[in-house]
This record gives structure tokens, sequence and C-alpha cells, in this order.
């Protein structure tokens, strides 16, 4: 088994078979991790000691004969704004180094462990997750694996390629305008956000905590299902994580029921979002949604009504919170920010109170009609970029006709849904002659089984793939 290419589950079930050790798995993973860092700078920390320590406690519960776990001997790696026992939690800044290290891991590294992954690291990141590049002044850009000249897209940059670089098969990262989804597209890989408060964000460093979603980059659906399924419960620690009860996706999506494959997606309606989802982006970026329309049987078209001015919301309270989470550090630390965090930040801070209530209130009138649009539809389909990943330090891209900036229009698709906080999954389209490109697929808050039902068929039909660099 090639560990560079392989996806979780099947490390799991090599390792619960007795095929490899957890811990041979690990070392080949440090290895990995040694060999391919220098280039593309994902990970800001690893954690040898401990991860070999996992991996010799998962080999003995299965010489025992214990259940080791679902993700048993799989390793792992998280944004560096998810707590490490043990380790400062930078979230990709400065002032955060002279913290004091993490008294417990988060949630959601918990679960992980719980299931038997193995943590290898924490990764870099845009800082504060202000952005859609990881372009990082204090720890230095992520490259993507695929032209290490390119952006690996952002914040969770580090977390996407970490995986498209085939160092880990598995990685946390976090959601606020499309965070996950945008590097996922960029490296090819998949991004799962689900929906707001599915899942605990305890112990993870926000940034405008009423969108934050913390969610994961696989090299498989199925692997995207498995975490999923391991990642849900009710956290007290997290006061928006839902009381809901958890669904598991799995076992219903890959298991076969009377020779007919869970996945089979007949009777779902599926539409393409059209008019401000298919405006200002590169050909090939509508393309793949075409693509992937075409394998659906998808032809009907809606429109998401005042998308751009849900964008434009977006951006307002986004830098409010941002901006109010930080006050104190703006006045006393302005010059340890990155320049390019600390200008939103400091345009966020100056942002009148009548425009936070104001975007709110459009927030209530935009919910109430895109749920009016799932009585109707089950899925819908979207760009999750206008253009492939850009390079590192370009500052303009020209799309429709227009130079525009990088930073802020990477995420001219993704953060209309996030305002809302819809469960999307970023899906890597085929395309084994060009840079990544990603697909959304857009469901009704809590409809993560439809979303994974969807792209399970659609990765069985080679429509859709991750693509790893060995």
């Amino acid at each position: 088994m090639n560990l560079n290419l392989a996806d979780a589950v099947s490390i799991a079930t090599a390792v619960r078979a007795q095929q490899v050790s957890a811990t041979e798995v690990a070392i080949a993973t440090l290895d990995r991790i040694a060999a391919r860092n220098q280039t593309l700078n994902c990970f800001t920390t690893i954690t040898t000691e401990t991860a070999l320590a996992d991996a010799a406690n998962i080999d003995r519960a299965i010489a025992s004969g214990q259940d080791p776990g679902v993700l048993a001997g799989v390793p792992f790696a998280v944004k560096n704004l998810f707590d490490i026992a043990g380790i400062t939690t930078l979230a990709g800044s400065k002032i955060n180094a002279d913290n004091p290290p993490a008294s417990q891991d988060a949630t959601a590294i918990a679960k992980l462990k719980q299931a038997g992954a193995i943590l290898v690291g924490a990764l870099n990141m845009d800082e504060y997750a202000y952005g859609f590049v990881t372009e990082n002044s204090h720890y230095d850009a992520t490259r993507n694996p695929h032209d290490t000249n390119r952006i690996a897209g952002g914040s969770s940059g580090g977390s996407a390629a970490a995986v498209a670089g085939g160092m880990v098969p598995l990685t946390l990262g976090s959601d606020t305008n499309g965070s996950i989804r945008v590097p996922a597209a960029l490296c090819g890989v998949y991004g799962l956000k689900p929906t707001y408060g599915r899942l605990s964000r305890a112990g993870a460093f926000l940034f405008a905590s009423s969108f934050d979603h913390i969610g994961t980059f696989t090299r498989s659906v199925r692997d995207a299902a498995i975490a999923f399924d391991v990642l849900q419960g009710w956290d007290s620690r997290d006061p928006v994580c839902t009381q809901r009860p958890p669904q598991e996706t799995q076992n219903f999506i890959f298991a076969e029921n009377n020779g007919t494959s869970a996945y089979n997606i007949d009777g779902l309606r599926i539409a393409i979002a059209d008019d401000y989802f298919r405006t200002g982006a590169e050909p090939e970026a509508l393309a793949v949604v075409e693509r992937v329309a075409q394998a659906l049987d998808a032809t009907q078209y809606v429109i998401i009504p005042e998308a751009h001015r849900a964008r434009a919301a977006a951006f307002v309270i986004t830098a409010c919170e941002g901006a109010n989470l930080h006050l104190a550090n703006l006045r006393s630390r302005l010059e340890d920010f990155d320049p390019a965090t600390r200008d939103r930040f400091l345009a966020g801070a100056m942002i009148p109170a009548s425009w936070y209530l104001q975007a709110q209130r459009f927030r209530r009138w935009f919910r109430d009609r895109v749920r009016a649009i799932f009585q109707h539809v089950d899925l819908i389909l979207a760009p999750t970029t206008p253009c492939f990943a850009p390079f590192i330090g370009q500052q303009t891209i020209q799309l429709d006709g227009r130079e525009i900036l990088v930073r802020p229009h990477l995420g001219l698709f993704t953060q209309p849904l996030s305002f809302i906080g819809l469960p999307v999954l970023s899906v890597p389209v085929a395309r084994p002659d060009g840079l990544p490109l990603g697909v959304q697929l857009i469901a009704a808050p809590y409809n993560e089984g439809k979303i994974l039902q969807v792209a399970a068929m659609l990765e069985a039909e080679g429509v859709i793939a991750a693509s790893v660099v060995d």
C-alpha cells in the first residue's frame, strides 16, 4: 500500500487486519513530512513523540484483541487554531505564540483520537483565519503541491496541501467564509463544511463566531463520511453546537442493500446555481460545474436571490466580529499583526454598528429565501472558486474582463453559503491535464447525508477524484 496516496479507510483497514502496524504507518508518515514540508511549508508543529507513543498504544490494543477504533492508525493533522494539549495554539499569529500551552485537546482532536487516529502535527494558515491565500508574514506561504509557485488557498491552506501533498490522508480545518472549500478546490481534495453548529468548535480559536464552522479535508468521499460520523455529537463546551442526534452517513452511503448500492440518487432533485454563480469566473471553473451537472442529469437552474448582497453582508459581519475579538491587541500590539490581517481588522473596528445590525437583518431575510428554494430542490451545484490557484504574491486576477484583487475574490462563490450556515462539500473534479478545480455540492441544513450520497456516486463514476501528489 502506498501510504502517500492511500485514504484513511484503507489505512485503518490494513492496520486493523495487522497487514501493517500503526507504528510503521506513523514512522512512514513522519518521514514523508520531513521530506516534503521544507518545500510545501504545511506544518508549523510536528508531534513526533506523542504520535509514536499513540501508535504504539494502538498496536498493543490490537495485539490484545481490543477494538482500536474505526480510524485505527490513521495519521491526521490540524490547522494550528485547534488546541493540542501541551502546545501553544498559534492561530497563525505571532501574538498567540506568547500564550501558555493548551491544557487539553480540542473536542474534534479528542474525538478523532478516540477513534484510533494519530495526531502528527499542526498546520499553517492565514493569521487568525482571515484570508484565502495562506501567505502568512510570520510563518511564510504554504505552497500548492500541484505547482509550488502557486498558493494553496486559505485560510486552511496547510490542511489542504498536506492532504494533496501526500503527507496525511485526513486533516481538520475551519471555514468562516470559505476557508475549507477554497483550499480544497485549489489543491484538488475533498473539503467538507457541515451545517453551522453540527460539529463542536470547542478548543478552536474562533475568528467570527456567528460564521465559524470546523470540517475536514480528505482524499475520498468515504473518508469525509467516516470522519464526519466520528466528529458528530453535542458538546456543552461549544454554545452553538446542536443537540440534534448524530446521523450516521458512512454505512448508509457505502453499504450494499439487497445488491443495490446505497448511493443510488434516484429521486433527488438537483439544480445548478444560476445568475450570480455563473458570472465572474474563468470558463474552466464553470465548465467543471457543467460536467458534474451532466453526470447527474441535472438540467434545472435556480437563482439564489441577492447573493451579491449576502457576500457584502458577510464581509461586514466577519470584519466586525473579528475586530471586536482582537480589539485589545489592536490597541496594544498593532505592529505584531500580519499587515494584511491588521488592516482589515482596523477597518472592521471602524464599521458603524448600524451597518452590522442591518447586515444581520438581511441575513435573516436571505436565510428564509434560500430555505424556500430547498422546498423544491435537494441539492444545488455551484463553482467553488472563480479560477485556478493564483501565483504566490499575485495581487490581481483578470475575471470577466475586469482586473480584481485576488485575496477577497477567491471567496466569491463560498461566502453567500456560509453566511447562512449551509452544509457544503467541495469536490475535486478530475482534470488530469490541468490544475485542480472544485464544485460545491450544497444542501439544506442537516442534509450532509444527501451531499455525501451524491458525491459517492460521482466518485464511483470517475467524475470526481482527489488529486494527490506522490
